[in-house]
């Protein structure tokens, strides 16, 4: 990494770190207020005229399709879902609940948000939304059919078929009223960089990293695009976390995999700037949407978050954030972390479940931090 870089990281390592201590000070004299705040927030959220939410996206809002599909990346067995109620590995790829199960219960549509290839939804279940997401999936046409799950705009074709089956019971006009009034999340692009482009050769031989970053935002600019037609208004789009510290990449790529636990910056800092482009592409595409259209499309950050619960570990009461609960957590996810694998016995003392995947508590802590982006959305 070239002496920019570093200087580039550790101004802005020091940066957060002075800001968190600022905030902790604050926030501790105002402890109260905030409880109070939170709670008419949460009266808020369940005032809000959003009754549905339909996501999109990979492993992280996944909460169980690939279920349905012919693949190995599969979460539907022990010991994922072992902290899920009654223990149901229901194929989300945690212990428990996903970031979106929490956004979805705090706006009061329901507490799990069900995966839409699941046959036995009712029309009750079907009509205050669904997940089309796939684990292992991405923007770049090439990374799912890398793993042979649901492409993006295979989800959307998923979403056509939805509204034509919710039209022939409630109507056309509702259908369109309940599709405009929902909220939407959109959560993919880290297996593009990790699964495909640093794994694969097949990219790297074609574009030099700027280059693919660009070729990704043209496909989230198409795939937005192609939302927005279909009637979708209120849209968050989450950006990438810092890749170099999933566990999975610290060991691929560590010097010394076992005693050397510490970030990769070089992976963080690619996805620092592509939240960079991201965020101005989105900016770009709201500002060519008409004024009187309604929409709005709101970049939600992941990277901070996570970075400070890795700095910060003890703030949030983790043990553990250089490896996952699974297994030895170096590498383990889907099949190899499994009802054989040595299991934790406290997952939220883990900021990762396995080698790649965020615990119930992470994804807590990363919905809390997006709630003030969430409000913005679901505002009538």
């Amino acid at each position: 990494m070239s002496s920019s870089h570093k200087h580039w990281l550790n101004v802005t390592v020091h940066f957060q770190c002075f800001s968190l201590v600022l905030c902790s000070c604050v926030l501790f004299g105002i402890s109260e207020a905030r409880v109070q705040a939170e709670e008419l927030a949460r009266q808020k959220a369940l005032n809000t005229s959003v009754h549905a939410i339909f996501v999109f996206g990979d492993s992280t809002s996944d909460p169980g399709n690939n279920n349905y599909v012919t693949t190995i990346f599969k979460g539907n067995f022990p010991p994922y879902g072992r902290d899920f109620p009654n223990q149901v590995p229901s194929g989300r790829f945690s212990n428990g609940r996903l970031a979106n199960d929490f956004i979805a219960s705090y706006v009061g549509i329901k507490e799990y948000v069900p995966p839409y290839l699941d046959p036995t939804l009712s029309i009750e279940e079907l009509m205050t939304g669904v997940s089309f997401a796939s684990a292992a999936s991405g923007f770049d046409p090439l990374t799912p059919q890398l793993s042979n799950v649901i492409s993006l705009p295979k989800q959307l074709e998923y979403f056509k078929e939805y509204q034509k089956r919710v039209e022939l019971v409630i109507g056309r006009k509702r259908t369109k009223n309940l599709v405009k009034n929902a909220l939407y999340i959109v959560s993919a692009g880290t297996n593009d960089f990790v699964v495909n482009y640093f794994t694969v050769p097949i990219r790297r031989k074609r574009y030099s990293l700027p280059d693919y970053m660009e070729f990704l935002l043209q496909q989230v600019q198409q795939f937005m695009q192609d939302l927005l037609e279909q009637g979708a208004r209120r849209i968050g789009v989450v950006g990438l976390p810092p890749m170099g510290c999933l566990p999975i990449v610290i060991t691929v790529n560590s010097d010394n995999a076992i005693l050397n636990r510490g970030c990769i910056d070089f992976f963080s800092l690619v996805a620092m700037q592509y939240n960079l482009m991201l965020q101005t592409k989105l900016n770009t595409i709201q500002f060519n949407v008409s004024a009187d259209s309604g929409v709005r499309i709101v970049y939600t950050d992941v990277y901070e978050s996570l970075s400070d619960m890795v700095i910060q570990s003890l703030k949030y009461d983790f043990d553990e954030v250089s490896s996952g609960c699974c297994g030895t957590g170096l590498l383990e996810t889907a099949f190899l972390c499994n009802p054989d694998s040595y299991v934790c016995s406290d997952a939220s003392k883990y900021m990762f479940w396995d080698s790649i995947h965020p615990s119930e508590k992470a994804y807590k802590l990363l919905f809390e931090a997006a709630k003030s982006d969430i409000d913005f959305l679901i505002a009538d």
